[in-house]
């Protein structure tokens, strides 16, 4: 339980996600307004981002509400994958994965139903961290203090000795508020810098508060 820890999102940080216009590219070619896949799939997207839709159902709902055959259906969905998986952030894995058997590592990651094959197939990242934790698997979403409670819960160590590297402000803040230490993540090369000095301060001791 007094293990350093260091726990990371997924989207924006190991991976470069930036938005490819997918979306907008399906509405013009079903000649839809803007703005309504989103509007039409919003509760699907939530409830797989929480788990409580299948991959298999998904599937079905965008046949059904976008009225697409099965074949156009496997399109949008390997454009919705494309965007999501992005590409790897070389620098910050290759820095990740040297910290191995130096402290605890996890991953906390907001996602969407089918996101581990794709992403272990692809990166590896169970091969990187020792815990993942997926929002589509426990039900519960960042900010949600819950979350980070099951991320540390899940390396079996104290949220004051963890650091948490986001993207999101609010769920920067909301990390700290679970009691971990917590950076936004703006650039590999102060992520480093954080975390590196995170390390080098080893466990807190009870009582002390920790640098944020």
């Amino acid at each position: 339980m007094t293990a350093t820890c260091v726990i990371l999102d997924i989207g924006g940080v190991l991976e470069i996600t930036p938005e490819t216009g997918w979306v907008q590219r399906w509405e013009e070619r079903l000649e839809l307004p803007l703005g309504t896949v989103h509007e039409r799939m919003r509760d699907v997207w939530r409830a797989g981002s929480v788990g409580s839709i299948s991959e298999r159902e998904v599937h079905d709902q965008v046949a059904a509400r976008l009225g697409l055959d099965a074949p156009q259906v496997e399109a949008f969905m390997a454009d919705l994958w494309e965007e999501y998986v992005g590409t790897p952030n070389e620098e910050l894995i290759a820095y990740v994965r040297g910290l191995r058997g130096s402290c605890r590592l996890g991953i906390l990651s907001n996602s969407f139903v089918g996101a581990r094959e794709r992403e272990t197939k692809l990166y590896h990242f169970d091969e990187l961290v020792e815990q993942i934790v997926y929002s589509h698997e426990i039900g519960i979403e960042k900010p949600d203090l819950r979350s980070f409670e099951a991320a540390c819960a899940s390396l079996n160590v104290r949220p004051e000795n963890c650091l948490f590297i986001d993207d999101v402000a609010v769920n920067v803040e909301a990390a700290r508020a679970a009691g971990m230490q917590a950076h936004l993540f703006e650039d590999n090369a102060r992520t480093i810098t954080r975390i590196a000095a995170h390390l080098d301060a080893g466990p807190l001791v009870p009582g002390c508060a920790p640098l944020g």
